[in-house]
């Protein structure tokens, strides 16, 4: 039912990706390339890793697409969980479990101490999935992120200008 992305899985991966941001009010977001997607799972440096849920016909229902990161107060790595989809037809049958299963595996088998991801705090069938797993929010911290103009305006800044500032 779960395993290890491959190459071909690109497109199927690329169409789910497009299925989710759809689902979080958010198409016109994605801007990546089924290109894009293959040379950070499959490149010459891998960037980020994927598994994938099949259907008993043997075709892709749902993805869990993950990276590592790094704590320092833990001192090992743990996975960061980007995507986890289910096509809505599927859903209720096991694959999201099964998919976070594989992940927890992971990360016991390698010694890593977190699995963490985020979730849309509208998305109740979600965040109930997931504390049914025994996840628990981490309502004490706020997520920001840099994008487009400002991520620009700040990366284009003179670092040896700023020595003393922060």
């Amino acid at each position: 039912m779960i395993r290890t992305a491959v190459p071909q899985d690109v497109p199927a991966i690329h169409r789910m990706v497009r299925e989710l941001a759809e689902y979080e009010k958010a198409l016109d977001e994605v801007h990546a390339t089924e290109e894009q997607l293959r040379e950070a799972l499959f490149g010459e440096r891998p960037a980020a890793f994927a598994h994938i849920a099949e259907g008993d016909d043997g075709e892709p229902v749902g993805f869990a697409l993950w990276f590592l990161h790094f704590s320092t107060w833990r001192g090992v790595h743990g996975i960061y969980l980007e995507d986890l989809y289910v096509r809505p037809e599927r859903r209720g049958g096991g694959h999201g479990k099964a998919l976070l299963t594989e992940l927890a595996r992971i990360c016991v088998e390698r010694g890593y101490e977190r699995l963490e991801w985020s979730v849309l705090d509208w998305n109740t069938p979600s965040i109930d999935f997931y504390r049914s797993l025994g996840a628990r929010p981490q309502d004490e911290w706020t997520v920001y992120r840099l994008t487009d103009e400002a991520l620009t305006a700040l990366g284009s800044q003179d670092v040896r200008a700023q020595e003393g500032t922060a």
